[in-house]
């Protein structure tokens, strides 16, 4: 698959296979993914695996009950009320590998060089047959005191990007449209 094909087709998956992923394919995702382009060369990163779903339901179940209990706070979460009341939803979608990528506090630039890595790790599982989902509602758990113990997680680190991976129940999605976007200048030649 070449490059500009990867990046305009993959999508964001929310249904898999009930197959695992070969350890040696997760590894090597990760070690291709962290040659990212860093700030100062810092390589900030640091990753969990998960390959347990019966533990990941049992995080997705701590994740919904703590979302629910701050949605009056946080009226644009609002929207996920019934997703979050739903004893059926899985915010890890059932997928059989969770890989969450933590960033180094003390480096000001972790996060967008962690994101960096993030992109890696998608384009490289959708080039192996692979879907994959960036869920933002675990944060919160995945960066718990009980879930950085359990996981030898040090303190100056911080979550970054839980990503979902597995093989995709289908793959024959449209593209989403792209929406306009600005550009606000562009220079040509001397100003």
């Amino acid at each position: 698959m070449e490059l500009v094909e990867a990046i305009k087709s993959r999508r964001s998956i929310r249904r898999f296979e009930d197959k695992p992923v070969p350890g040696e394919i997760l590894r090597e995702l990760i070690d291709t993914a962290v040659w990212a382009p860093s700030a100062s060369n810092e390589q900030p990163w640091g990753f969990v695996v998960v390959e347990d779903r019966e533990y990941m339901r049992a995080l997705s179940e701590m994740a919904k009950s703590d979302l629910l209990s701050v949605m009056n706070q946080t009226p644009e979460l609002g929207r996920y009320r019934t997703l979050m009341e739903n004893p059926d939803f899985n915010i890890f979608h059932n997928a059989p590998v969770l890989v969450v990528i933590y960033g180094r506090r003390d480096r000001g630039l972790s996060r967008y060089d962690c994101s960096i890595v993030a992109q890696n790790l998608m384009l490289l599982a959708w080039e192996e047959g692979l879907g994959t989902c960036w869920i933002g509602f675990a944060q919160k758990v995945c960066d718990s005191s009980e879930f950085r113990e359990m996981h030898n997680v040090p303190e100056d680190y911080e979550t970054v990007a839980p990503i979902v991976l597995g093989y995709p129940r289908f793959t024959s999605q449209k593209p989403v449209p792209r929406k306009e976007f600005p550009i606000f200048f562009w220079s040509e030649g001397n100003l």
